[in-house]
């Protein structure tokens, strides 16, 4: 059985194939079970299960032996971060490979650069403001020699700029790609969360765990989403000249309008958006160009 809402160059259209990635990383077997409709599956409320999968498909399908993450840190899905890489490689059409990206708030899973490397032998810098995220993507990138050549990770020090500070001078890209902090606070955040939970259970949830992690600096800022992509397509206009294309996931549609907005006001040359569904979630990536 298909995912169809996922691109059609994903890895993982196809239901989980639990004998290979069990066969990849044996610890997986543990969390595998048989679910009330007859489907193997493991507890996705289970946050070691979660990263049990992750350190599977990371193995069978990327050539990743190392992956260890901090404990709270976000534990990302595998399927919805290759869609973004897949639908962002789409902007340069078969040109795609080799491209130089510059993944904005890395993190400490560092999956965006691994998947990129592996698909599309992609070269990548990966910034980051937590000093524990960098120490960790840095250890995934020195542990897996199929990363050490292709990813730089980088400190921000300076949180409130985006692109100063990491982009060197005359240095270009061809592509730069990020994942917003989606909520304007913790207690935003916290409530997110509750609320998520409670919808997958069909009941309500106090105290939910989180399956997928994430830190202040991956799941909030002050303004949230809306906020912290107006600031980078200001931030962007400085260095239209050395990056290619700038995109971003927006996860409210209604942040656009005023995204189009700003873009329009910098007068960017081109923008795009694209759809994008994993199951009943559905996202954006936003681009624009203020190149010919």
């Amino acid at each position: 059985m298909e995912k169809n809402s996922l691109h059609t160059r994903n890895r993982h259209r196809d239901l989980y194939d639990f004998k290979a990635l069990i066969a990849s990383y044996k610890p997986l077997r543990e969390f595998v079970f048989q679910n009330e409709f007859d489907v193997i599956s493991i507890d996705f409320f289970n946050p070691e299960a979660v990263i049990a999968l992750n350190k599977a498909l990371l193995k069978c399908y990327y050539n990743i032996d190392f992956w260890e993450i901090p404990t709270g840190y976000l534990c990302p899905p595998i399927p919805g971060r290759a869609d973004y890489i897949h639908y962002a490689a789409d902007l340069f059409g078969e040109n795609n490979t080799k491209l130089k990206c510059l993944d904005i708030g890395v993190g400490a899973n560092c999956v965006y650069p691994i998947i990129g490397v592996q698909e599309y032998q992609w070269k990548f810098v990966g910034s980051e403001i937590e000093s524990i995220a960098v120490k960790s993507a840095k250890a995934i990138v020195e542990n897996n020699p199929v990363l050490q050549k292709t990813v730089d990770i980088r400190h921000q020090k300076h949180p409130l700029d985006i692109f100063k500070g990491i982009i060197q001078t005359k240095e270009k890209f061809d592509l730069v790609i990020c994942n917003p902090p989606f909520f304007g606070s913790a207690a935003e955040a916290a409530q997110g969360n509750i609320k998520k939970t409670s919808n997958l259970r069909g009941e309500l949830v106090i105290k939910p765990r989180l399956n997928f992690g994430g830190k202040n600096s991956e799941l909030w800022c002050p303004g949230g989403e809306l906020k912290f992509v107006n600031d980078m397509i200001y931030q962007s206009k400085e260095f239209g000249k050395q990056i290619k294309w700038f995109t971003t996931l927006v996860s409210k549609k209604e942040n656009l309008k005023k995204n189009y907005f700003h873009l329009e006001k910098l007068k960017a040359l081109e923008v795009r958006t694209v759809e994008m569904k994993q199951g009943n979630k559905t996202s954006r990536m936003l681009a624009w160009t203020f190149q010919k």
